[in-house]
């Protein structure tokens, strides 16, 4: 377990603008939208963010999805890019955008290619972490394979009920079940399979849900999050008024250590720019990672302007700063 003396500690305030006039960032293209399970809140998110970057200036635009993006960007219509796609196949956070964008020479906000694909899939971001000596909850990855169901039965035998299971490479909380019965498994795993990619049966850590926003080099302070049902699921996220957000989440050296840790599963997964690492605290205070995500929600209930705003970041000026990161070279 790493403590906040073993991790580099983030800075406080985070600094102002580095770009100061709104015409250096040139035509500003905010993609969203796409085809991915996420399309719904990824053009409640560009929706948002296009209308904050207006208001401070930029000339920003929409645009629905990645071939027309990638039209739009070869036909020379566009400077740089604010991606606010979430997701994968047709979303905008599994790689695919960023190596594209990348061949064109075209800046973007957010992770390059390896952090973003990384990310994109769960298995390998906790091999990585795991590596790394960073803290996840035990698992046991699933192939679909053509003509024979996943073994969820032995997967939940190995790290003992209850267990999550969820799609490798969903965001949103999209496929997620809580299995606390042998019996409510196939299920599961049946509803987990509808989404593209492996399967991952996860051990289910009992405790808070703590998210923490990273934007540049920094780590925002901790959410914990009290859903009113048994947990964050898709409605809790995006639909229901009643979840509660406690910023920051923990308080001294707790808040310290949770920071520094997430910074440091971000770093590790070949992340860059902004995005959003969600953690697992136990009730003996002991924290597992479960995910990145390179290009959160911008929505009216996304957890990364909500912290932002505790440090008095309007959301006008954290899209500003989150594009600002256009500038920046990809890490990995």
């Amino acid at each position: 377990m790493m403590s906040a003396s073993t991790i580099p500690h983030s800075r406080f305030p985070i600094p102002g603008f580095r770009v100061t006039d709104a015409k250096a960032f040139g035509r500003v293209a905010v993609v969203m939208g796409g085809q991915s399970a996420e399309r719904e809140v990824s053009l409640d998110s560009g929706r948002n963010v296009l209308a904050a970057l207006r208001a401070k200036g930029v000339d920003a635009h929409a645009v629905d999805g990645i071939p027309a993006l990638l039209d739009a960007l070869r036909a020379g219509h566009y400077a740089r890019v604010f991606n606010i796609l979430h997701g994968q196949h047709g979303g905008g956070e599994d790689g695919v955008l960023q190596g594209a964008l990348e061949s064109l020479h075209v800046p973007y906000t957010g992770s390059g290619v390896l952090g973003s694909a990384l990310s994109m899939d769960k298995v390998r971001t906790k091999q990585v972490w795991i590596a790394a000596g960073l803290p996840t909850p035990r698992f046991v990855a699933l192939r679909k394979s053509s003509g024979a169901k996943p073994d969820v039965h032995a997967a939940a035998a190995k790290l003992g009920l209850p267990v999550i299971v969820k799609p490798a490479c969903e965001g949103s909380s999209v496929g997620v079940s809580r299995v606390f019965r042998d019996a409510d498994l196939d299920e599961a795993a049946e509803l987990a399979a509808r989404y593209p990619g492996d399967l991952l049966v996860e051990e289910m850590i009992v405790g808070d849900e703590l998210t923490v926003g990273i934007l540049g080099r920094e780590a925002l302070p901790s959410i914990r999050i009290v859903p009113k049902g048994a947990f964050y699921d898709y409605h809790a996220k995006y639909v229901a008024e009643d979840t509660q957000y406690i910023c920051p989440g923990l308080e001294g050296d707790a808040e310290a250590e949770i920071r520094a840790l997430a910074l440091a599963a971000f770093d590790e997964a070949g992340c860059s720019g902004w995005g959003r690492v969600d953690v697992m605290r136990d009730r003996d205070g002991r924290n597992y990672l479960l995910e990145v995500n390179t290009a959160p929600g911008m929505t009216s209930h996304s957890l990364v302007p909500k912290a932002a705003g505790t440090l008095g970041i309007s959301f006008e000026d954290l899209c500003w700063r989150v594009l600002e990161t256009s500038f920046e070279e990809k890490r990995g």
